[in-house]
């Protein structure tokens, strides 16, 4: 780093590491040809003491997809939000735990990482379409979840460096946007300099990489990466190949950033970019301002990606400006983007990329994506076709195709202010001409940030919202997460087995099956003005492009294209004072509060009884004797055979305990009333709750098991067909491995690491599918589970009656091994061969501790202290030896 380092010109005292410098120290080309994005992590690595040479030879390589290095990556903080960053606080706790448990010092145990953790999951929408909505859901919230709320206030007092944002304020991720990110960032002083660098982030949400549209490098990544990361421990992974997105032309009249990105969503899934960084480029990209570009990089998960990076150029500075950042900051910024050469720009060369995909933005049309993934992408004509359809057509009032649910929600399109305006101005025009939406929608606003719902209320179009039913309904995920609340009670009690296929239209970025609600047959992604369309026309039968929405008090149809407002009439609104004002003011609605108040190595935790909702999590004391991950399977069962496609919402469900549920009878055997089980997003600290919801959503499809619904699996030998939980328990009495078996893109969706953990506590050693999802993998390896990559015609021939042995893993479960599988079929034995998805040193380590967290324990958690530890420093070390072995 030395070598590299020089002065920031116009500032005194403020050094930086210099790519150009290091450039020429290495003798490479030109690093203007490197993707930006890459550019980031070199500057990172450098700062960290990486050597230059071997460091941007492995770079170039994994960019463009010529090599296969690792690289080592140390973010600047964790972004974390109440359901995965809860459970991240109480296995900090837990550490300490162990620590004082082993006579060493809880203290040592510290993060050395800024956390800033938003409570924004546990909203839901009780009541809307009422003025009082947002106070009454706010304080049903702090009733439901008052003892994960005083957890926080004991780890907001543990822990130095940690911000909690208290409820009622806003997502996580829009936060991150609008107040947290700097792009650039200064160190404490050292000797009177202070040396910038580039910002950075690790969240424990997928959709973190919706700071990629602020030039920020981050991702997601499961609770246990982010418990580690946050102790120092660097996240080591394979240099991603950097596939670029050439953008030319620019959106058309009526089109917004929301269609865009779901455009881009089908597309890109249908290339195949999992693990790779998408990165945007070419003339277009300029055409689109950085809340545009948020809604893009919102989505980089719905597409695979581990990142949709948009270089930094002027709308970046300007985003930074409208915000509320200081001049100086800003200036401080521009500075170090033109002293390393990373100003984006008309003239500036693009760079070279491993692949590229072209976009004309010309050709973008107005979207929508269901009933069930966010890449069914949908032209608003197809959009009556793809409705699913019940038995009858009219049932009770309600039909087929019924839009029981209108939300406008998530960070996705609520922190971008052209979108909102436009919701709003095609209220204020729906309101004119006497339109309403029919009494079974459910209509909800349910803004990421308060600038939003002040920008509305400050442009006079909530007024507009408020007369159709989009009453700010509260501040945080809500809907987007599946906490939708009760439906319209007459809809409520049509909506059994034998009710209407209805559907739910949201602007939010996932609609998996069973995620929005559990009666609601199908979901639709669309934007914000969109979802006011589809509650005036009450039904997704209704082509919005072609027939009327509604029509007026005196019979007259209306369609959309009277109701949408210019481009013109949006941007005046969007760029005007009353919404930058709001914007400007975001910074002062978050708690500057940070915490560590109180003694870092004090008395622990008083986790909470069988019952409770806070008790001490079970992973750092798991049997290290029978969790190895070196030993070889005989005759190992097939727990679950599954389809493509699986979600971390069917391994680990966040909807509503039912009472007839597992889960449910457990808790109510242990006297808690039906009204308290909560959901298992707000009980992920009971690990006796979330085991007996592992692989529950009822939409999950067991080919081991009849029928669609999720939960059961088939004994084998016996055949009984019995709930998940109590085969695994019987397989494990009886001495039997198990396995799970899945198709291609096993655990998309969130980065919910409980879906790695509740398939660890159902004593599942491998899985075996024909293609992971980055973070479920990872998570995976995490919790000592061997990920092994199989081919779909090896799934394809199972039936789940046979038994598998699995030969070979302490030599195969590392990085470009094999695993031999052995399918025994009575006397038959056929031979497979398995790829292991065991990707760096550092996660072999991981699986051969069995798990991270036994890791850190079995390598002496008194050891570990801020600058790392015996077992940190170790993995780090091997790793900068695997970077430069590919130099």
């Amino acid at each position: 780093m030395t070598a590299s380092r020089r002065p920031l010109p116009g500032h005194p005292g403020v050094d930086l590491v210099s790519l150009p410098a290091a450039e020429a120290a290495a003798g490479l080309g030109p690093l203007g040809t490197l993707p930006y994005s890459t550019r980031i992590f070199a500057e990172h690595a450098l700062r960290g003491g990486s050597e230059a040479g071997p460091l941007l030879r492995a770079l170039v390589d994994g960019a463009t997809g010529a090599g296969a290095g690792t690289m080592t990556f140390r973010p600047r903080r964790i972004l974390l939000q109440d359901a995965s960053g809860i459970p991240v606080l109480a296995d900090l706790l837990t550490l300490q735990d162990a620590a004082r448990e082993r006579g060493g010092d809880p203290a040592a145990v510290t993060p050395r990482l800024r956390m800033d953790l938003v409570v924004d999951h546990a909203l839901e929408v009780d009541r809307a379409g009422t003025s009082d909505a947002a106070t009454h859901n706010l304080a049903r919230e702090l009733e439901r979840h008052s003892d994960r709320y005083r957890f926080l206030e004991f780890a907001a007092e543990r822990f130095p460096g940690l911000r909690v944002v208290p409820p009622g304020i806003g997502i996580c991720h829009q936060l991150n946007l609008e107040v947290f990110a700097e792009l650039v960032h200064l160190d404490d002083p050292v000797d009177g300099r202070r040396l910038a660098g580039f910002d950075s982030v690790l969240g424990t949400d997928s959709h973190t990489t919706m700071v990629n549209a602020l030039s920020v490098v981050g991702w997601g990544v499961g609770g246990i990466e982010a418990t580690a990361a946050a102790l120092g421990q660097p996240v080591v992974q394979r240099i991603p190949e950097v596939v670029g997105v050439r953008l030319t032309g620019a959106l058309p009249r009526g089109v917004l950033a929301t269609d865009l990105a779901l455009r881009l969503t089908a597309e890109l899934r249908a290339i195949g970019v999992v693990g790779s960084v998408v990165e945007f480029c070419g003339p277009g990209v300029g055409t689109l301002t950085v809340p545009d570009r948020a809604t893009v990089a919102n989505m980089a998960p719905e597409y695979g990606a581990t990142m949709a990076f948009f270089p930094p150029d002027r709308a970046t500075l300007a985003y930074l400006r409208v915000t509320g950042r200081p001049d100086a900051h800003v200036a401080m910024v521009e500075a170090y983007l033109t002293a390393q050469g990373m100003l984006a720009g008309p003239g500036v060369p693009e760079p070279r990329f491993a692949r590229t995909l072209d976009l004309d933005l010309a050709t973008v049309s107005r979207t929508m994506a269901g009933p069930s993934r966010p890449a069914q992408r949908l032209e608003m004509a197809a959009v009556p076709a793809s409705a699913s359809r019940s038995r009858g057509e009219v049932r009770g009032g309600l039909r087929d195709g019924d839009v029981v649910i209108a939300a406008i929600t998530s960070c996705t399109n609520t922190a971008n202010p052209r979108s909102m305006v436009a919701a709003g101005l095609l209220a204020r025009n729906a309101v004119a001409r006497g339109l309403r939406p029919p009494a079974w929608v459910k209509t909800s606003l349910t803004p990421g940030s308060r600038a939003t719902s002040r920008m509305l209320a400050g442009t006079g179009l909530q007024a507009s919202l408020d007369r159709l039913g989009f009453q700010v309904a509260g501040h945080g995920c809500a809907t987007c997460m599946g906490n939708s609340g009760p439906l319209v009670p007459e809809v409520e009690a049509q909506l059994g087995a034998d009710g209407p296929a209805t559907v739910a239209v949201l602007s939010g970025n996932r609609n998996f099956p069973g995620r929005i609600h559990p009666r609601v047959a199908g979901s639709y992604l669309a934007s914000p003005p969109l979802v006011v369309a589809a509650a005036l026309a009450g039904s997704v039968l209704v082509d919005l492009d072609h027939e009327p929405v509604g029509r007026d008090p005196e019979g007259r149809p209306v369609h959309l294209h009277e109701l949408w407002p210019s481009d013109e009439e949006i941007a005046a609104l969007a760029d005007g004072a009353a919404a930058t004002a709001a914007l400007r003011e975001g910074l002062s609605l978050v708690p500057a509060a940070i915490g560590g108040r109180g003694p870092t190595g004090g008395a622990g935790y008083a986790w909470e009884a069988e019952s409770g909702v806070i008790r001490r999590p079970p992973f750092a004391d798991l049997d290290l004797g029978t969790a190895r991950g070196g030993d070889d399977l005989l005759a190992a069962r097939q727990l679950l055979l599954l389809p493509d496609g699986v979600t971390t919402d069917d391994i680990s469900p966040i909807a509503r305990i039912e009472p007839a549920s597992a889960a449910g009878r457990w808790l109510a055997e242990r006297g808690v009333p039906p009204e308290m089980f909560g959901s298992f997003s707000s009980r992920r600290l009971n690990h006796d709750v979330m085991l007996l919801g592992g692989f529950a959503n009822p939409r999950l499809h067991n080919r081991i098991a009849p029928g669609p619904g999720g939960g059961v699996t088939r004994l084998f030998p016996e055949g009984d067909i019995v709930e998940i939980h109590e085969a695994a328990e019987r397989y494990r009495e009886r001495g039997e491995p198990v396995v799970v078996v899945a198709g291609d893109s096993y655990g998309v969706g969130s980065a919910r690491d409980w879906a790695a953990k509740v398939t660890r506590l159902l004593g599942v050693r491998a899985v075996l599918a024909v293609g992971f999802e980055r973070i479920h993998r990872i998570n995976l390896v995490a919790l000592g589970v061997l990920p092994l990559q199989v081919d779909a015609g090896f799934v394809a021939g199972l039936d789940g009656s046979e038994t598998l042995d699995l030969l070979g893993i302490a030599e195969g479960g590392v990085p470009g091994g094999t695993v031999e599988v052995r399918v025994r079929r009575g006397e038959r034995v056929e031979r497979v061969w398995a790829r292991s998805r065991v990707d760096t040193v550092q996660e072999a380590e991981w699986l051969q501790a069995g798990g991270l967290l036994p890791g850190l324990v079995a390598g002496s958690v008194s050891d570990l202290r801020v600058g790392g530890g015996s077992s940190l420093q170790t993995w780090a070390d091997r790793e900068k030896v695997s970077l430069a072995d590919q130099g």
